[in-house]
């Protein structure tokens, strides 16, 4: 040591400048500020009032006020499935907090990172039933990843940063933030970046390595593996891992409603959607398979039909970021916990390892496979009451719009059609309510991948019914130079519902008429309702005039379109599996079934 410097006097720390003093709303807006937000959709009131304020005078963030709070939650998940960013929903306390329930539990349901913050009443009024209070933190923490109830203003930024780590990270999903209307007024130091302290959270990401190593074994060894797509695959961006994954075992791929787009539908291994309503080929892919390689997916209802008799010959390998769906279905010879992003690379270089010495055969399953492909193919019988076939129209309008669209659909047989006719090239180009089954969603949902991704062409397919629970998004969509292309698939009734009426309820069609289209009231008139908003307007009641008008909506920027398509109300979905029976008993058409061999 030199005399120098043992004789030095230690130097203070470096003096940092004060945390600037700002009100508990305002430390809202400068969270979002800095966690890189630049669009929210909200609706204010009362107890949200204060935040506001200080959001009018923000440059970084866009604030789009939405027509119901509704249309906020689900245009927050169009935002996030779009682009894979957290989406933000604002609404104030007590109805407003409610209206965002069902997207808050749809977004849950479908693993969509959504933030909802929302006002609450002053905390000493707390318990009261005082005006507009609701436990919008009780009524969703079944709902939610987690939910944080803040009652003072220096709590705010570590609450707003820890509900963006914990929507965005791990599994996905909606994380809400409840903040007292005292803790926005009242002020206090504004420290950035807080210190975040998640106890017990700590989402794995990287697989053991053993596991992977058996899956590889049981994947080289297999003689009819199938490669069970999930959403999951989407939300971890493995889209190209998954492919890697796929081409190098050769193994058949089925993707799952939430999956569509995950694996490229040209591709040659791809069989298609598998389900209640997936193509015979992925659903007798699954029954019939000695292994499942299952990737983001949750063994869905929708999915397995009756779980007992679900691949009843296959051992199962289940990937997961989330470990309580693992075992949650059905049991997995190989469970593995980890990003899928990760995993499926550890994977692809396991197996070829594993195939160097066991030599993988799957020629004779594939024959097989190709033999279901080419006897039942996917297609739809034209309508016998002269009106437009909706499978076409839905056909047409992913011809014209091309790979590079989004498709948003609603919930029920459109939506269906929507997954099997539309040709998904690329993730995040399909946007659906999967879990929940939320009529009203494809509109804001629309709304919402707009605004995150301008430059793509952006559908809206909805039913009739659906259509109508949401469609004051259209003043908006006008008002915010927000262009989406709007499709109603217009049958007059609740489509789905009313084909389970045709085959199980004897064609009693209780309620399920809505007066909507070709020789009724026409109440509303899509076309007159939408030009109220707005929007370009177009009825189309002929085949020969489809093209037209999807093209016009197509070259049309400047402002909403709303297309009534005037359908048949006798359009069914096939194939179909009816449910709580084995997927073995999938109808490719009424009244037609594919041989196979009968479970005792």
């Amino acid at each position: 040591m030199s005399a120098e410097s043992a004789t030095a006097v230690p130097r203070p720390p470096a003096r940092t400048a004060a945390a600037p003093v700002l009100t508990g709303a305002q430390a809202v807006v400068r969270s979002l500020e800095l966690l890189g937000v630049t669009d929210v959709f909200g609706l204010p009131g009362g107890a949200i009032l204060p935040v506001y304020d200080p959001l009018m005078d923000s440059t970084a963030l866009r604030h789009i006020l939405v027509r119901h709070e509704q249309g906020a939650g689900h245009a927050a998940e169009g935002y996030a499935a779009a682009s894979n960013k957290v989406g933000v929903a604002i609404a104030t306390s007590g109805p407003g907090a409610t209206n965002l329930v069902t997207a808050i539990a749809d977004a849950y349901m479908d693993s969509v990172p959504i933030v909802c913050i929302t006002g609450q009443v002053f905390s000493n009024l707390m318990g009261t039933d005082a005006f507009q209070e609701a436990d919008i933190v009780g009524i969703t923490m079944p709902i939610t990843k987690h939910s944080f109830l803040v009652k003072r203003p220096e709590d705010v930024p570590g609450a707003i940063a820890a509900a963006f780590e914990i929507a965005g990270t791990g599994r996905p999903g909606p994380v809400l933030v409840d903040i007292t209307k005292d803790a926005q007024q009242a002020e206090a130091p504004f420290v950035w970046p807080p210190k975040i302290d998640l106890p017990g959270y700590r989402p794995v990401t990287k697989a053991h390595g053993k596991q992977i190593q058996a899956a590889a074994q049981l994947l080289a060894a297999a003689k009819k593996p199938v490669l069970y797509v999930g959403g999951g695959v989407i939300r971890s961006q493995a889209s190209a891992e998954l492919r890697a994954l796929a081409e190098t075992t050769g193994a058949p791929v089925v993707t799952t409603l939430m999956a569509r787009g995950a694996f490229p539908d040209s591709h040659p291994q791809h069989l298609g959607m598998p389900g209640m309503h997936g193509t015979v080929p992925a659903v007798l892919a699954l029954q019939e398979a000695d292994l499942l390689i299952s990737l983001g997916a949750r063994f869905d209802d929708r999915v397995t039909g009756k779980a007992s008799l679900f691949a009843p010959n296959a051992q199962v390998v289940h990937v997961d970021i989330d470990p309580a769906e693992i075992g949650k279905i059905r049991a997995a010879e190989v469970p593995i916990v980890g990003d899928l992003k990760d995993v499926l690379v550890d994977l692809d270089a396991a197996y070829r390892a594993a195939a160097a010495t066991v030599a993988p055969d799957i020629a004779e399953w594939w024959s097989f496979l190709d033999g279901l492909r080419d006897e039942f193919p996917l297609g739809y019988s034209q309508p016998t009451d002269g009106l437009m076939s909706p499978q076409y129209v839905i056909q047409r309008i992913g011809e014209l719009t091309g790979p590079e669209g989004v498709f948003a659909a609603g919930v029920g047989q459109h939506q269906m059609w929507s997954a099997q006719f539309i040709k998904y090239e690329r993730p995040n180009s399909w946007l659906n309510s999967g879990g929940a089954g939320t009529m009203g969603y494809a509109v804001p949902a629309a709304m919402g991948a707009k605004v995150a991704e301008p430059d793509r062409q952006v559908w809206a397919i909805d039913g009739d019914g659906c259509f109508q629970m949401t469609n004051q998004e259209l003043a908006t969509c006008t008002i915010n130079n927000i262009p989406i292309k709007v499709a109603i698939i217009n049958n007059s009734s609740l489509g789905m519902v009313r084909q389970w009426q045709t085959l199980f309820y004897d064609g009693r069609y209780s309620h399920t008429s809505l007066n909507t289209g070709h020789g009724t009231m026409r109440v509303p008139d899509f076309v007159k309702l939408a030009e109220a908003y707005g929007c370009l307007a177009i009825r189309v009641e002929k085949e020969e005039d489809v093209d037209a008008a999807i093209q016009t909506a197509l070259a049309t920027n400047d402002r909403p379109v709303v297309i009534d398509f005037v359908v048949s109300a006798d359009a069914m979905v096939w194939p179909m599996v009816p449910q709580g029976v084995s997927n073995s008993y999938v109808q490719y058409a009424r009244d037609h079934a594919p041989a196979f061999e009968q479970e005792d």
